[in-house]
């Protein structure tokens, strides 16, 4: 499921001041806004064929949106849910996304997993009627979720009766990296910044030169936390804050399910940001390794080195990874939490 309504202008809003406050004066930029993959999308091109590349930007959303809705029933996603087990022939942009997730998902043992759609509507998060499913319906449940369980042979796929697929963990970051290589290759664009719901993809500097400056939130007041410098790369985040619910029994239940057990995640976790040069990895990432937790995320990080972390722990603590130190610094207020940086010595 793409990200709630609600939730999603708020954080598309906040990051969007966060980005234009956090910065010097630039160059204005062509804009567009439009609502998709439910979610608020706000694109920025300061340079190349501005207006022919927003418009083909928006194009290239709404068809993707069209590919992999998991609610409409023209849907290339849709028919393969489904299917009845009977395998499906994906067009290519599909079998590229699916290939990547299950590939993310293999690497992740796990944490990353894109059949949790069932268990996500069972805690109602895809309908916003929230409740705490009793155990023997999670088990049951956990019986038709795996990524192991889908069957892919090229372009066609069959999943098993009651195996449902959904993109809302990777889709938006791979669409950031799609658009990100459109418009430079046919657009000439080398400057430009796509807040996809949240996920940021930044196309080259700012006009200026210089580097991006990303607002980081802080999960407890929705305030600025710190400021992240990047440059042509994809900044995604993932927290508990984002969409949750407080059951009958007092807990609160977050969004992000842990697909080992089938209930919402509990940890010291409060969000994860992923900073890396590919948006679907990063997507994916935010949320498996939210599920890990902070021990075994920096373990993975040391382990594959090919993109960086900013983790915060309910402790007021920030933990860095060391090719971000120079980059992340806090907001004058935040004094209170501590920044410890990960290196490749555990």
């Amino acid at each position: 499921m793409y990200t709630n309504r609600g939730s999603a202008l708020l954080a598309a809003v906040l990051l969007l001041c966060l980005l234009t406050a956090c910065g010097n004066k630039q160059a204005a930029g062509r804009s567009e806004s439009l609502f998709a993959m439910d979610t608020y999308f706000d694109l920025t091109i300061y340079d190349g064929q501005a207006e022919a590349a927003l418009d083909a930007a928006a194009h290239m959303i709404r068809r993707l949106e069209d590919l992999w809705s998991v609610t409409r029933e023209n849907s290339e996603l849709y028919t393969l849910n489904h299917s009845g087990g009977l395998p499906v022939e994906l067009s290519s942009e599909t079998e590229d996304l699916l290939a990547r997730a299950l590939a993310l998902a293999e690497e992740t043992r796990g944490a990353f997993d894109p059949t949790v759609y069932p268990l996500l509507t069972a805690w109602g998060f895809t309908t916003q009627t929230y409740r705490i499913p009793a155990q023997e319906e999670i088990d049951g449940l956990l019986q038709y979720t795996g990524y192991s369980r889908v069957q892919m042979q090229g372009n066609r796929v069959s999943l098993p009766e009651k195996v449902q697929l959904d993109f809302g963990g990777i889709a938006k970051g791979y669409t950031g990296g799609q658009l990100a290589r459109m418009l430079r290759r046919e657009y000439g664009v080398t400057s430009a910044l796509l807040n996809l719901g949240g996920n940021v993809q930044a196309v080259g500097s700012k006009p200026d030169g210089s580097r991006w400056r990303i607002g980081i939130r802080d999960p407890r007041t929705g305030g600025v936390l710190g400021i992240l410098e990047a440059a042509d790369t994809a900044v995604v985040t993932s927290g508990g804050y984002e969409r949750h619910f407080t059951g009958e029994d007092g807990q609160a239940y977050c969004h992000i399910i842990d697909p080992a057990t089938g209930y919402p995640v509990k940890n010291d976790v409060l969000s994860v940001t992923v900073v890396g040069a590919d948006g679907a990895v990063c997507d994916a990432l935010s949320t498996a390794l939210f599920v890990m937790g902070a021990d075994m995320a920096a373990d993975y990080w040391r382990i594959h080195g090919d993109f960086e972390m900013i983790l915060l722990k309910d402790c007021q603590t920030i933990y860095i990874t060391d090719g971000l130190a120079g980059a992340f610094s806090l907001e004058p207020g935040q004094r209170q939490w501590t920044v410890q940086i990960i290196s490749n010595e555990a």
